[in-house]
């Protein structure tokens, strides 16, 4: 397998790069003709390895990221097994070409689309997730029937280390190879001439990774991020609803491109939900700070520049009025950041602009639902969106009057983990969509096939010169404009 190494060997590691890119170049048309059991099979080895190494995999992720066994197996092994399972069940049928109609004027015709694959694919996956989001679209791009080039996050190494050897014991590299390292490495990727690349990451360097890939007219997938707001209105079950926006932020110490950033509340019952939020952080991680930081279920923040990018934002709050509800304590020798939960936190303040990515969530009162949709539109569009009320036409009216990735609807969360739902951004938050079928298309060249009938084709009649024709091409071309 591939691995990354220091500078001094940068050379061999950017000729190695080319060279198993070079291989699965040649190597992809084999692979393009690998049938649904062929592919399967490969899927099947993957989740073999999956549960093989299932102990590893949850301990590799608490050496990075110090999530526990519990929340790794349902967010990092449940979620990678679910999309393999889900592929085999349906791969067949999303393979097998797909018969659609043809207009009047192209009568006697036949006409299919045939998906294909792209050819040879990137791979580029953050340290959050590190199995779910590395090894997700790669069963995606395999089920597509592509050869796929995986590079995993720097900042999670225990967890890149374990797939390289996964991925070792289940694909040869001409058709799946892995390569570790930091930025530099990224940057030799992308710098070669690959028919897609699958980025998940921030929009910033969502850019970036767009701007590369045009240069070799490269089609991309960015899962990139932003501030999700959570819509609760006085018909809401509080309980409930502080239940679980309280879990889904501290699920992975709110290192989560899903997360809840910010609660818009109506003003009513604004006391109410945060005093709720605040007793279930209590509940589910100690009745004190002290017993919140020795809780084994919250995640430290994965390296120091990222503790004091989020330290700095609180801070900033802090000091521009914003209140402390609940938390606020921090630990930099541990990189451990409290969940946090302000409220009156003035619009002029840092965090506002961007998205927190840690365990600080945000609580603002609104008068009525205009006020609460103007803010969220004022703002680019987010991820993921939820929203907490019993009330079905003010749940059409948010649908009908924002934009977003994905919603959940009195839930948070669920919407991920379904493989039947399209999974993605809009603009800012991403381009494309992955999960299921979804991800299979994305690593797909959608191809139009029309086949014409040995009879007679209706495009005879119109081949030049015209004026030979006469009349008939005048009658004909009425015929096509009202028909066609």
């Amino acid at each position: 397998m591939h691995t990354a190494t220091n500078r001094t060997s940068a050379p061999p590691q950017s000729e190695e790069i080319r060279r198993i890119f070079n291989l699965q170049q040649q190597h992809q048309h084999i692979v393009a003709r690998s049938t649904a059991g062929e592919r399967i099979a490969k899927l099947k080895r993957l989740h073999a390895a999956m549960m093989r190494y299932r102990d590893e995999i949850n301990k590799a992720v608490w050496e990075d990221l110090r999530k526990s066994p519990t929340e790794s197996s349902i967010s990092e092994l449940g979620v990678v097994n679910g999309e393999i399972r889900h592929t085999i069940r349906h791969l067949r049928g999303w393979m097998r070409p797909k018969r659609v109609g043809t207009p009047l004027a192209l009568f006697g015709t036949a006409s299919r689309i045939h998906y294909e694959p792209k050819g040879v694919c990137l791979v580029l996956s953050p340290w959050n997730f590190p199995f779910n989001l590395s090894l997700s679209p790669v069963v995606s791009a395999v089920a597509a029937g592509n050869c796929v080039i995986l590079k995993p996050s720097e900042h999670a190494p225990h967890s890149a280390a374990l797939m390289r050897k996964i991925i070792g014991e289940c694909f040869p590299p001409e058709e799946v190879a892995m390569f570790e390292g930091d930025a530099e490495v990224a940057q030799e990727l992308l710098k070669l001439p690959f028919n897609h690349v699958f980025f998940t990451g921030s929009p910033e360097v969502g850019k970036i990774v767009m701007r590369e890939a045009a240069q070799h007219l490269a089609s991309v997938t960015l899962e990139l991020g932003g501030k999700n707001p959570t819509i609760v209105d006085e018909t809401a079950d509080l309980d409930e609803a502080a239940a679980k926006i309280a879990w889904l932020k501290g699920m992975n110490g709110g290192q989560s491109c899903i997360a809840v950033d910010y609660v818009l509340v109506q003003e009513q019952v604004h006391d109410r939900l945060v005093g709720k939020i605040a007793q279930h952080l209590g509940k589910f991680y100690g009745a004190d700070s002290e017993a919140r930081m020795a809780s084994p279920d919250l995640c430290r923040m994965i390296h120091e520049r990222h503790f004091q990018r989020v330290q700095a934002l609180l801070h900033d709050a802090q000091e521009r009025g914003a209140q402390v509800a609940f938390g606020g304590f921090s630990d930099a020798d541990t990189r451990y950041i409290e969940p946090t939960v302000l409220t009156r936190v003035p619009e002029e303040a840092r965090i506002w602009g961007e998205e927190t990515f840690g365990p600080v969530m945000l609580v603002r009162p609104y008068r009525d639902l205009k006020e609460a949709l103007d803010f969220i539109n004022a703002r680019p569009r987010p991820l993921a969106m939820y929203i907490w009320s019993a009330h079905r036409d003010r749940i059409a009216r948010v649908l009908a009057e924002t934009r977003n990735g994905d919603v959940t609807v009195n839930d948070c969360g669920a919407h991920f983990y379904n493989p039947e739902l399209p999974f993605g951004g809009i603009n800012y938050s991403g381009i494309g969509k992955t999960h299921g079928k979804f991800g299979f298309l994305e690593f797909c060249n959608a191809r139009g096939v029309l086949r014409q009938n040995r009879i007679y084709a209706l495009t005879t009649p119109f081949l030049p010169p015209y004026r030979k024709h006469g009349g008939l091409v005048k009658t004909l071309l009425e015929g096509v404009v009202k028909w066609f």
